[in-house]
């Protein structure tokens, strides 16, 4: 009996040391949060909001300073965090879960493992969504599918779920489309669209109804089609991509490369080898703040959807993706590697 109130007693005491040290390594340190995107994107509005409202829930309260790092499609941060970050726990990446896809698929550029992230969580999956502006004419699925001219829509680069999005549509539903890539953020493809440059683009539905309220509001944009498994609240009129599919490669294509992918794609990581009791806490100070009402309230002003994944399922999602059988990874890399 002594022997396990003395065991007990030890754990407890270890437990408690380690949250001191922890509580004592943050307390005025900074936390640098940075992200693959431009600032006023979808990416960026998420992380602010997020960055104001986690250091409550971090023992030692540091400051966190979000960073905009654009390019590439968010590889640009990927391979920084991989490989050019101090493993100390005090920078926070910030990068499009598609990334991942594009390690197994073999994309060149990728300098990283993504097994071997730490990751942090996920604040909501994201559901895609297809958009055109009214200059373009096209106000249907028919319309496209019977557009004289391919749509010329915007990307962000290779790998982006912008970009796979989009070439997976054109391949899957023989969708007349004309893919211009390469813009840092949404705010840059918005302007395009403004100035007549592109008609459209496929973004998360979360970033068209943050920052192109106006345009879809007034009808200056419509919104045609969704890539989602099921139609989301705000669109329940709205036709699914994979409704359009007529076969099984067709629809195994959109479920693998735009659905599971969509999951993960506002991922928040820790570079390898972080000490796992940092990411422990960091994993937990991530999931309060997702409680935290005046984050929500502050969301729900934003129109920021909400629907945490926790790091311990980002985990074993990663891992799920990394099993793909090899006839899967050879069909996405005869689309994604065009």
């Amino acid at each position: 009996m002594r022997q396990i109130l003395f065991l007990v007693l030890t754990i407890g005491l270890l437990a408690d040391l380690g949250y001191a040290s922890n509580h004592e390594f943050y307390r005025g340190k900074t936390i640098h949060m940075i992200v693959g995107f431009s600032a006023g994107g979808g990416f960026d509005i998420y992380s602010r909001a997020i960055a104001r409202h986690m250091p409550k829930y971090i023992p030692g309260n540091p400051n966190i300073i979000v960073e905009n790092r654009p390019g590439a499609g968010g590889l640009i941060v990927a391979n920084h965090m991989y490989k050019g970050v101090k493993p100390d726990g005090l920078t926070i990446g910030n990068f499009i879960g598609t990334l991942l896809l594009d390690e197994i698929i073999g994309r060149p550029g990728v300098e990283f493992k993504g097994l071997n992230f730490e990751y942090i969580g996920v604040p909501s999956p994201q559901s895609g969504a297809c958009a055109v502006t009214k200059a373009s004419g096209i106000n249907s699925m028919k319309d496209w599918f019977a557009a004289k001219a391919p749509l010329k829509l915007g990307g962000a680069g290779q790998g982006s779920l912008v970009d796979n999005t989009t070439k997976i549509l054109k391949t899957a539903l023989n969708l007349p489309i004309q893919l211009i890539s390469g813009y840092k953020g949404f705010a840059d493809i918005r302007l395009a669209m403004e100035a007549g440059e592109l008609v459209g683009t496929c973004h998360p539905w979360e970033v068209f109804k943050v920052a192109w309220t106006k345009a879809i509001e007034s009808g200056d944009a419509n919104v045609i089609l969704q890539v989602t498994p099921k139609p989301h609240p705000d669109l329940p009129k709205v036709p699914l991509a994979i409704d359009f599919a007529k076969s099984d490669e067709a629809r195994q294509l959109i479920e693998v490369g735009i659905h599971d992918s969509a999951i993960l794609t506002r991922i928040y990581s820790l570079t390898p080898s972080t000490p796992k009791d940092r990411v422990q806490l960091l994993r937990r100070a991530f999931m309060d703040t997702m409680k935290d009402q005046e984050f929500l309230s502050e969301a729900a002003k934003a129109k920021l959807d909400i629907d945490p994944i926790s790091g311990d399922d980002v985990e074993k999602r990663v891992g799920s993706l990394y099993k793909l059988n090899n006839s899967t990874v050879s069909k996405l890399q005869d689309v994604l590697l065009k």
